[in-house]
């Protein structure tokens, strides 16, 4: 059994905690920004990064106190090296790397993606390899047939935009406040579904990308219009986000042969509409459908030190020059998708 220091700093949750390679959570803490950012309608950079910095360090002496465990006991530290916002990613990796030094022991640099992928065991010990992922986010919206820790298939990914920006800048729009997920998803259920007229971006095309730009371009024209309550815009929003989540993934299904399961991770996993759409979708095909509970779904170091026992007890670390990066695909051979910008 290994136990595992994991230090999440990717966004705007600053998260230390300890995992042992058993799927025992030790200790865990998180401190959120929405304070911070909720005056801007989303996360500033510059302001998360200098709240991780003032936050971290109480975050890994609580966690480290709660557990009884001294840092030289951990087996090896893990921090999410990317992707993200650099600057937030680059507090938690030197963070990790100055505690590996002092204590002598490994660094995982953890892709922040693998994290979320391999989150879904720590809660489901049944869940086995190979099975087809929905990584839907703030920043991510992909599909991948995850065979093994550090073995990733992209099948497909966005375009443009995430769902969870999509969700975001809708609620913004709309003014329904941040963090725009759970407002969203609040507002949604006071409203019609069916109300407003919104498009469903690339659903019944062969290849099973996403796109969510127009889809916000089409909130914004309905705002405007004057027609609607927001009420009504935001159910359609999420029920059009719904449709296109499903008929997407069904697409992938269709390429998944041997998989074990239908897994969702991610903060926009945390939806229950989705949730409750992908259910139906995975009984179609006769397989389980599994997602992390609703805290393991946002950002967090539990999932971090989680993947970090996983590739620790496959003997993969990394050397200290490891490198904090903005952007870094869990499939780098992946061929880009056909009319993909920069964010794809």
């Amino acid at each position: 059994m290994s136990l595992i220091l994991g230090i999440e700093s990717s966004c705007d949750e600053t998260a230390a905690a300890l995992v042992t390679s058993d799927r025992r959570i030790l200790a865990h803490r998180l401190a959120g920004q929405e304070a911070e950012h909720r005056p801007y309608g989303g996360v500033v950079p510059e302001i998360a990064a200098r709240a991780h910095v003032e936050i971290l360090p109480a975050l890994v002496e609580d966690v480290l106190r709660e557990a009884d465990v001294a840092l030289g006991e951990v087996d090896a530290i893990a921090a999410t090296a990317g992707p993200g916002l650099i600057g937030g990613v680059m507090v938690g990796l030197v963070t990790a790397k100055g505690l590996a030094l002092a204590c002598g022991k490994p660094l995982i640099a953890l892709n922040h993606l693998e994290g979320h992928a391999l989150s879904p065991m720590l809660s489901q010990p049944s869940l086995a390899f190979p099975y087809l992922l929905l990584l839907v986010s703030g920043g991510h919206c992909q599909l991948l047939f995850v065979e093994g820790v550090g073995r990733y298939r992209r099948l497909a990914t966005t375009i443009d935009d995430a769902a969870g920006e999509a969700f975001d800048k809708s609620a913004k729009l709309l003014g329904l406040g941040f963090p725009g997920g759970p407002a969203v998803e609040r507002a949604a259920a006071e409203g019609d579904a069916q109300a407003v007229p919104l498009p469903r971006p690339l659903v019944g095309s062969e290849e099973p990308h996403f796109s969510f730009a127009g889809l916000k371009s089409a909130v914004l024209r309905a705002r405007d219009s004057g027609r609607y309550g927001p009420e009504d815009i935001v159910a359609s929003f999420q029920q059009a986000v719904v449709d296109c989540l499903v008929d997407r993934t069904r697409r992938a299904l269709e390429r998944s042969e041997g998989a074990t399961a239908l897994v969702v991770a991610g903060g926009v996993a945390a939806n229950q509409a989705i949730r409750a759409a992908l259910t139906d979708l995975a009984a179609v095909y006769g397989l389980p459908f599994v997602a992390p509970p609703l805290w393991l779904c946002t950002d967090n170091a539990a999932m971090i030190a989680w993947a970090g026992a996983l590739r620790f007890e496959a003997g993969l670390t990394d050397g200290l020059d490891a490198p904090a990066r903005a952007r870094w695909p869990l499939d780098p051979t992946a061929e880009k998708a056909r009319g993909a910008g920069v964010k794809a």
